[in-house]
């Protein structure tokens, strides 16, 4: 869901499954998000800090689990 829609933070087991769904390392998801070094994915996935939303939606978006930052339309009424 988007940020502004109650979105809440991952635990480091999802972290760690959408870097798996992705087919990512922490190497590689350091690299696909620009970071500088991978210390960064261990400690979202170690619990010790927390992944930015931003982060997480392009991580979610690369493991096939849609664009989560669009606002989704659960009114089928028309």
């Amino acid at each position: 869901m988007p940020a502004d829609q109650g979105w809440q933070q991952p635990t480091p087991d999802e972290v760690r499954a959408v870097l798996k769904a992705a087919d990512m390392t922490g190497g590689s998801a350091s690299k696909f998000l620009g970071l500088s070094n991978t210390r960064v994915i261990r400690r979202w996935t170690g619990g010790d800090d927390q992944i930015p939303y931003s982060a997480w939606a392009l991580l979610c978006a690369a493991a096939g689990l849609g664009n989560i930052w669009e606002h989704q339309n659960d009114d089928f009424s028309g």
